[in-house]
């Protein structure tokens, strides 16, 4: 890339030695024999295929099911790092919350002229059979994983959001509680926030939107799966357990006179609030597609009649597009009234004649990618494809050019990572959990760190070989055995460095 990665824990240069503030961190990794460090790594390893928390690779028939490489270097953001992070995601899912709001709404951004409004009326993820309807609450974003990349000290850039079904977050506490009974000296030496109480956040923020007037103070709330068949089920059935409400499938549900029932052996519970892990074109046989197996029938009806809260509402993948999301910077303006905190990486439309020109001109210089893509599918990365790829994606976007946007090379950060040669840098990016519910916006204190675990490789999603790390988020409060944090969901008493649940 002709540039060098910035280190997190090392620095901008090696010779420089380490960062002051992780040097206890680099002190651990010298003075801990590399087979000690890879006994740790597989026994995590072994612990998570023992707990079934793998992943299926779509289209390898062969590949079975695995677990996502996991890494025992800990990636490490300071406390006024988070700081200025926690600012920026708060202020980007809140502009996109009012977004959603507007465009199923009164559409006053499309009418200002901020984006074109084809790009939003003609785009697939828009779904005008939810147009008017108002979520409880009006709440349409409740869960966001707001993909981060760095570049630098001080350089963040936000790569994409994901406001749909945003997966990973099972990783990043199963990563904490592997790292907690692995390396507990770490947290002898470093005040980490917890993340162990991202199930009980969770359930506050449903139960915090769910309908007015839902019959009492604990509504009911369940978990809707696609079925053990899906790549996330594990997650979908460790976030069911760890809230302690049901895991239920399609099956498992009937609407009636617009109010849903969940089916039980003592016979109908009404339900509140669905937490759904299925997409919108699968979620409602009657106004999606008919032949979905996976759907509920009858439940948008439920949703419209206000009888039921859907998280992530319907309708919310067009807040995660990457065409919207170029003009991200744009609409955090116009709703928050300043400029984005997080900034977006530059991004080419090649709907446009000029950007394209410029995209087919550099296409062995730029990342490429689907607009509705996801997961690493669909894209080039220019200065590793061979000359067959690039020349195939050149006849796809003068074909398509619509389906695509382009992005420079970044030299994204670098965290040690244990490899097969020893430990060494390896290219990171960062999904943080945002939560909104009825009283507010909440970061969780942590995230799912994946790393690309080929040297040189930009690519970090497990279904292209990356792996993940635990993210520890330094706290300057003096170390307690407990630690309060009051959030947009009330206040909760955590035990440092969680992960026991």
């Amino acid at each position: 890339m002709g540039t060098t990665a910035f280190d997190e824990i090392m620095g901008a240069s090696s010779a420089d030695g380490a960062r002051p503030e992780l040097r206890e961190l680099c002190r651990w990794l010298a003075d801990t024999p590399d087979g000690e460090l890879r006994r740790r790594q597989q026994s995590a390893e072994t612990t998570f295929r023992q707990l079934g928390i793998t992943f299926a690779v779509y289209g390898e028939s062969e590949a079975g099911e695995r677990i996502i490489p996991f890494d025992i270097v800990p990636r490490v953001f300071l406390a006024d790092e988070w700081a200025r992070l926690s600012e920026g995601l708060v202020q980007r899912v809140e502009a996109i919350n009012a977004f959603l709001v507007d465009i199923y709404g009164d559409q006053k951004i499309l009418r200002d002229g901020v984006l074109p409004a084809d790009l939003v009326l003609g785009n697939a993820q828009f779904r005008p059979e939810i147009a008017g309807i108002r979520p409880p609450h009006d709440v349409w974003a409740h869960i966001c994983g707001i993909d981060l990349v760095r570049t630098g000290p001080d350089d963040f850039f936000v790569l994409e959001d994901n406001a749909r079904t945003p997966s990973g977050v099972s990783y990043m506490l199963e990563n904490r509680e592997a790292m907690v009974r692995l390396c507990p000296e770490l947290f002898a030496k470093f005040r980490v926030a917890a993340v162990d109480s991202y199930p009980d956040r969770l359930l506050e923020t449903m139960r915090s939107v769910a309908p007015r007037g839902c019959g009492g103070p604990r509504p009911t709330c369940v978990v809707l799966t696609p079925g053990h068949y899906n790549s996330a089920y594990y997650e979908h059935s460790f976030l069911a357990d760890s809230m302690g409400v049901e895991l239920v499938e399609a099956a498992d549900l009937v609407v009636d006179d617009d109010v849903v029932y969940m089916r039980t052996i003592e016979g109908r519970v009404r339900v509140d609030v669905i937490y759904r892990r299925v997409d919108d074109d699968y979620l409602d046989p009657l106004v999606f597609r008919p032949d979905s197996m996976l759907g509920v029938p009858g439940l948008i009806a439920a949703y419209a009649a206000g009888n039921v809260a859907i998280i992530n509402a319907p309708g919310n993948g067009i807040a995660d597009d990457k065409a919207i999301y170029s003009y991200m910077p744009e609409i955090v303006k116009y709703y928050s009234g300043g400029d984005a905190r997080l900034p977006n990486v530059e991004t080419y439309r090649c709907r446009e004649p000029q950007a394209l020109k410029y995209v087919l001109d550099h296409l062995d210089e730029l990342v490429v990618k689907l607009v509705d893509g996801s997961g690493g599918y669909g894209m080039l990365v220019g200065p590793t494809a061979s000359s067959a790829e690039i020349e195939r994606f050149r006849a796809a976007l003068v074909a398509e050019p619509e389906r695509y946007i382009a992005q420079p090379t970044l030299a994204l950060s670098t965290v040690p990572t244990l490899v097969e040669q020893g430990v060494a840098p390896r290219h990171v990016d960062f999904r943080p959990f945002v939560l909104t519910g009825a009283k507010g916006v909440q970061v969780v204190p942590g995230g799912l760190t994946r790393v690309a675990l080929r040297e040189g490789s930009l690519v970090v999603n497990s279904s292209q070989g990356g792996g993940t790390k635990d993210s520890f988020v330094l706290m300057d409060e003096p170390r307690s055995m407990t630690q309060t944090m009051s959030g947009a969901g009330g206040t909760m008493t955590q035990t440092l460095g969680g992960g026991q649940r």
